[in-house]
């Protein structure tokens, strides 16, 4: 199995777990003299399935990105610096949108609102990062999709 698919059999457990905890809580209680419409012992014994199956694909997924090496770095840190750039970039967007927002005045004796930064200069380097982030996520998406899952 290459690491993408394992990355989407994940995504799926972790949605289907999710189904599970709530069709669990759908059948927790019914009315006296009632059944519920699934029998939770069912829902819990596939939770159980599910949970250990989960466990051992995150640690299979783990151990497989931790041993990747692309040009001396480990698929590990490039997910964590994909991680951080995403975070700057969204943080960037929001500060370069407060600094560009324009403030009407009604007179030109009302307080004027400046930009603290050169929006233009702050944008050009949001892009250049926007750009760095998608080379280093194609990157990752041609590592996932030929790199074989450690079992």
């Amino acid at each position: 199995m290459k690491l993408a698919e394992a990355l989407h059999l994940r995504a799926d457990l972790q949605k289907r777990i999710a189904q599970l905890g709530d069709r669990l809580n759908n059948n927790a209680r019914v009315q006296e003299g009632d059944e519920p419409a699934e029998d939770p012992a069912v829902l819990l014994a596939e939770l159980d399935a599910d949970t250990a199956e989960l466990a051992r694909l995150i640690t299979a997924i783990n151990l497989t990105n931790s041993r990747t090496v692309s040009d001396g770095v480990t698929l590990t840190a490039m997910i964590a610096e994909k991680d951080a750039l995403s975070l700057k970039i969204s943080l960037l967007r929001n500060f370069i949108a407060q600094a560009s927002g324009k403030v009407d005045r009604y007179s030109a004796k009302e307080i004027r609102i400046c930009s603290t930064v050169n929006v233009r200069d702050e944008q050009k380097k949001l892009d250049l990062l926007s750009k760095t982030l998608r080379e280093l996520d194609v990157k990752i998406q041609g590592l996932n999709w030929n790199t074989d899952l450690i079992e």
